[in-house]
């Protein structure tokens, strides 16, 4: 596993550095032998530090997973404790989705658009227009997934939302983290067909 090791507002010394290549890699291989890379960034915050992990599992699955303490180790400690929980959690899935899934994707561009500043007074001059503004633009990945493996990357991920095609019919789906704890999960396909068996 290639491992990259950054601080931000901070120097990340050898033997921090050796701690987190130990932990991280023991913590991993317990459920892969073959991850294919890692970032970890090490933050230092006004009352102690936070550690931001990333793990490239394979086959676009990316674990996150993050930690904050008073000390450097604990924070790294924390981080990597919830990276080997997510990869226990979801060991068996992850297995079968390696052997199964045939990794077909669509390419899309993502645009980021600049924050509206909420502190700016309305301005009394009518806009030219509506359109946002783009600050950013990337390309992104739509998979082919079941809602299960969905929601699964999802959490993995630590994303709130994530954009999928829907195994059972190849439609444009998408689960999001709510906020009462629960998935939800949006299928268009379904409001035509209630008796779809895209429920997977």
């Amino acid at each position: 596993m290639q491992l990259v090791v950054k601080g931000k507002q901070m120097d990340v010394g050898d033997a921090l550095r050796g701690h987190i290549e130990k932990k991280l890699r023991a913590g991993v291989a317990k459920y892969f032998d073959t991850a294919i890379d890692a970032k970890v960034v090490v933050s230092r915050l006004r009352h102690g530090f936070r550690t931001d992990c990333s793990v490239h599992v394979g086959s676009g699955i990316n674990v996150q997973g993050h930690g904050e303490a008073d000390d450097a180790y604990a924070s790294v400690d924390s981080a990597t404790t919830r990276i080997e929980k997510r990869l226990r959690r979801f060991k068996r899935r992850l297995r079968d989705h390696r052997k199964t899934r045939s990794g077909k994707s669509v390419k899309a561009p993502m645009f980021i658009i600049a924050a509206e500043d909420e502190n700016e007074e309305d301005s009394q001059e009518p806009q030219e227009s509506d359109a946002p503004v783009i600050v950013a633009e990337e390309a992104t990945s739509i998979e082919l997934l079941t809602v299960g493996e969905a929601v699964m990357r999802m959490t993995l991920a630590d994303d709130p939302v994530l954009v999928f095609n829907n195994a059972a019919h190849g439609g444009l789906n998408v689960v999001f983290k709510r906020a009462d704890g629960n998935i939800g999960w949006i299928d268009p396909q379904l409001a035509g067909d209630e008796s779809s068996s895209g429920r997977a």
